[in-house]
């Protein structure tokens, strides 16, 4: 029954240093000291509140001096898709519904705000019968012969 002695303590491990305690510079440094492996990383803006910062890359964009934008429909396709929704009697929001689309959606196309889909366009032609695409913007739409 030696093995069961109250008054002798065993000590299984020792704790190493806690986080803190390792990140501390003399931390670090006593390691180095000792020839162990050290990793250290700089994390960035950690801990503050620079989520706004301007940053290489945006200083490089603003120095930019090329547009970059998307195009955006033209007032004269705007103009057409008006006077055609004019002529047959219909608001913005008629049209809208007939092409399946938001009136909001008619109304950037009537003042030139959108960015042109050539989906958009295909449904607003057939719903007023005018060309908005290519050459002849504003003229009637031939019915194309179905093919057999």
């Amino acid at each position: 029954m030696a093995e069961s002695d109250w008054d002798t303590v065993t000590v299984l491990r020792k704790k190493g240093p806690t986080a803190a305690q390792a990140k501390s510079k003399q931390a670090v440094t006593t390691a180095q000291r000792r020839g162990e492996e050290v990793e250290t990383t700089k994390k960035w803006s950690a801990g503050q509140n620079k989520q706004h910062l301007v940053t290489k890359n945006t200083a490089k964009l603003d120095r930019e001096t090329e547009e970059l934008h998307h195009d955006r429909v033209t007032l004269e396709v705007g103009k057409v898709i008006q006077q055609g929704r004019q002529d047959k009697g219909m608001t913005q929001k008629d049209l809208a519904t007939k092409v399946n689309e938001k009136p909001q959606v008619i109304a950037d196309y009537e003042c030139g705000r959108a960015i042109p889909n050539n989906q958009v366009m295909g449904k607003i032609e057939r719903a007023i019968g005018l060309k908005l695409r290519g050459k002849d913007i504003g003229l009637p739409l031939e019915a194309k012969p179905k093919k057999k």
